[in-house]
């Protein structure tokens, strides 16, 4: 990635910075500066990092957006192998310390037409699990399928006679002790999906991958997982069982017949 030239910033390590520029200014996509050096822990690959930003218009000076007055960091900032390939500006992130302050061009490419710089201050970072965590649920009614976990903490079920449901079953198996999902959150979560005759349509430990579960009112997944994950803490693993009006209703989704129970159970890894 290049530098952009000519841009300085002041201010107290991990408070917002007061960045200056001469205006108007040219930027290019995928350049970057470090603005000013943190003195917090080294940032490393597949750390999550949570970072407060300023958007700032490069033609007038003027601010355009900033999370510090809300204290509303992004914390989508996960450094993995893949995202690392896909997303420049994060390989700038890799060494940095906590609370280094990173200035990114973005050029015209938004709705509004107005290129800006960003300038994200390194505010904390954590890692995400790797599987559920916490506390075995010891009061599982006998009646619901059977989960068995693998070495790696992949789920394998026995139905154990589950049919169509009309109203959802949320049962945690796996009780977290992190930070608790509310509706405005998103969880990261890894899953398996079966319809009730026992047959799996998806999983994400069969990718490798994880899932960014958007829970809030506009999050484009199915309204079962946000009415079973929030609520939920982060370390938990939970069952559900799906209604067909939950779940993708009278229409068949890819492999999954139309009016569907659904049955998955979830790893919760994170939450932002």
């Amino acid at each position: 990635m290049d530098q952009i030239a000519g841009i300085t910033a002041t201010g107290k390590l991990g408070e917002k910075p007061k960045v200056t520029f001469k205006t108007p200014m040219t930027v290019q996509n995928n350049t970057y500066a470090v603005l000013q050096k943190g003195d917090g822990a080294t940032i490393q690959k597949g750390d999550r990092v949570c970072a407060q930003g300023i958007a700032i218009n490069v033609k007038d000076g003027s601010e355009l957006m900033s999370s510090w007055e809300k204290n509303t960091p992004d914390c989508s900032i996960l450094l993995s192998d893949s995202n690392l390939k896909q997303i420049e500006p994060y390989k700038a992130m890799i060494g940095q310390k906590l609370n280094t302050s990173i200035a990114f061009g973005i050029n015209d490419s938004n709705s509004a037409n107005t290129s800006y710089i960003l300038v994200y201050t390194l505010v904390s970072k954590s890692k995400d699990l790797t599987r559920a965590e916490g506390d075995q649920v010891t009061d599982v009614p006998a009646s619901l399928p059977k989960v068995t976990l693998g070495k790696n903490g992949k789920p394998s079920i026995d139905m154990n006679g589950q049919g169509s449901v009309d109203k959802q079953i949320t049962q945690t198996l796996i009780k977290g002790k992190g930070t608790k999902i509310t509706n405005s959150m998103t969880a990261v979560v890894k899953y398996t999906g079966w319809t009730t005759d026992g047959k799996q349509f998806d999983s994400s430990w069969d990718k490798n991958t994880t899932f960014d579960a958007d829970v809030s009112s506009s999050g484009q997944i199915i309204q079962g997982w946000k009415d079973g994950l929030i609520g939920q803490t982060v370390g938990s693993q939970v069952l559900l069982v799906i209604p067909p009006d939950k779940g993708y209703g009278n229409k068949a989704s890819g492999s999954i017949p139309a009016n569907s129970t659904l049955v998955f159970v979830v790893d919760i890894l994170a939450a932002y």
